[in-house]
């Protein structure tokens, strides 16, 4: 590759992390958390399981979740895994919200009020 290229793809990078980690920094209103919270705990847990220790889907405990990226997990929420049966999300969250819950769900997710 030449050297423009790279810096090129390099830019678009940078500008790609900083849109995620800005987008991912919003903290949802007390009544979206709320929703989200109960979204995870039920829809969420009805494949990785109500306590979120697994199921039909894989555990999405903090010791889990640690080693992988969150950029990562909030485009598995969002867009899903193909070929398998994890739907995206994308209809019911965006990507603030999703960042919100991977935060969350690195944390410990919280319990249903």
């Amino acid at each position: 590759m030449d050297r423009s290229l790279l810096i090129h793809v390099a830019v678009l990078l940078g500008l790609t992390a900083l849109a995620v980690s800005t987008t991912q920094a919003a903290e949802p209103a007390p009544a979206r958390q709320k929703e989200l919270v109960h979204m995870v705990r039920q829809d969420c847990g009805s494949c990785h399981g109500m306590r979120l220790a697994g199921g039909l889907g894989p555990a999405l405990l903090p010791e889990r979740l640690a080693d992988w990226p969150d950029d990562s997990l909030v485009a598995t929420i969002i867009h899903g895994r193909p070929g398998t049966a994890m739907p995206g999300w994308q209809r019911f969250m965006n990507e603030a919200e999703a960042g919100w819950i991977v935060a969350r769900l690195k944390q410990g997710f919280p319990e249903l009020d």
